[in-house]
């Protein structure tokens, strides 16, 4: 078994959430215009993701991304602690 040191990427679901809040306001779209771009049947989703309560799935941040113009890693913020991936 080897390890590797280097930093695993880890997403903060808070600040993402914000994140992607600022982008929707900045490009002048509500929650609604989200939810129909994306062909969501409830705006809950949104919200979730805008309250750091879960993120989107890869086609739908693929899909932001593309409507705002931003790569996806863009979108995401990540918390970076270095931690030990053991390669097994």
């Amino acid at each position: 078994m080897r390890s590797i040191s280097m930093a695993y990427p880890t997403i903060d679901l808070a600040a993402t959430g914000a994140h992607i809040r600022q982008l929707r306001l900045e490009q002048g779209y509500s929650v609604q215009d989200l939810q129909a771009y994306l062909g969501l049947e409830h705006p809950q989703a949104i919200y979730h993701w805008q309250h750091g309560r879960n993120l989107p799935s890869v086609d739908n941040l693929y899909a932001l991304s593309k409507l705002w113009g931003v790569p996806m890693d863009l979108s995401l913020i990540h918390i970076s602690e270095p931690t030990r991936l053991q390669l097994i």
